[in-house]
């Protein structure tokens, strides 16, 4: 049986695939727990500038497996038992949306239901035009989980959720970019391409800071002006005292572009 979670790590960028294509990748308990400990894992790795999540074969993660839902259908539930569970495993989407270093959900074909939260959860995204992204829940009766509709509120707003998860409408990567779900599609023959270039821009970031801004930025979605002036300030003074700053500042005055380290 091959291994349903893929991983590799070169020049600062790691590349986290859920690897099930026969199911379009789609989630399994191992799966999800395995994508939790590579998230924090990856999150602590000084080395790491970048983590890339992408799916083998032609898709990026289906959600969950809705013929085992069916199969359990008729099954006696602890109902209390199950909400823990679930809870416990979306920390997978916690530590990926915090994470203090730059995300890429890389969409080569299907992203929906968990799978399509899990994409959202990325700082950013990058679909082939043709890839088929969907919320999904609402057509098998479901609310959604895994973040999505915090993440994509933040990122559209109410109505536009809303409209997204009640229909469950299927949106091609391209159309997803035009509302801006993901941030840029190509068509399926340069996505590796344009993904590997995209990752590279963002593993050469001064990483300290980046992660900062988005504690900012994630802040400032939430909080008051004065709670996003109380964050501002204290990462802005911490990374003045980063080599990345101190390294730039000294290119900066030389004239030349700066070479960050990530420290």
């Amino acid at each position: 049986m091959s291994d349903v979670l893929l991983e590799t790590i070169k020049d600062g960028i790691a590349t986290v695939t859920m690897n099930r294509p026969d199911s379009r990748n789609a989630f399994t308990p191992e799966m999800m727990d395995r994508l939790t400990e590579a998230f924090e894992r990856l999150a602590a790795d000084n080395s790491v500038r970048a983590v890339v999540v992408t799916g083998a074969g032609d898709a990026f993660c289906a959600g969950g497996d809705v013929k085992s839902f069916a199969a359990k259908a008729g099954d006696k539930v602890d109902v209390n038992g199950r909400i823990r569970e679930l809870r416990n495993r979306m920390k997978m989407c916690v530590t990926l949306y915090e994470m203090p270093k730059p995300t890429l959900a890389v969409i080569p074909g299907p992203a929906a239901g968990a799978g399509f939260s899990l994409a959202m959860a990325c700082d950013m995204r990058i679909a082939a035009d043709e890839a088929k992204i969907t919320t999904a829940f609402s057509k098998v009766g479901l609310s959604g989980d895994f973040g999505g509709s915090y993440f994509v509120t933040k990122m559209l707003g109410e109505a536009k959720t809303k409209e997204l998860y009640f229909f469950a409408d299927v949106l091609l990567g391209k159309e997803a970019a035009e509302i801006g779900l993901v941030n840029k599609s190509v068509p399926a023959a340069e996505l590796a391409d344009a993904a590997a270039a995209l990752a590279k821009r963002l593993a050469s970031l001064p990483t300290v800071a980046i992660g900062y801004m988005k504690k900012n930025i994630g802040t400032a979605s939430d909080g008051t002006l004065n709670e996003v002036l109380d964050w501002e300030a204290n990462q802005m003074i911490r990374a003045f005292e980063t080599e990345d700053h101190k390294g730039a500042a000294k290119a900066f005055v030389e004239k030349r572009a700066p070479e960050f380290k990530g420290r």
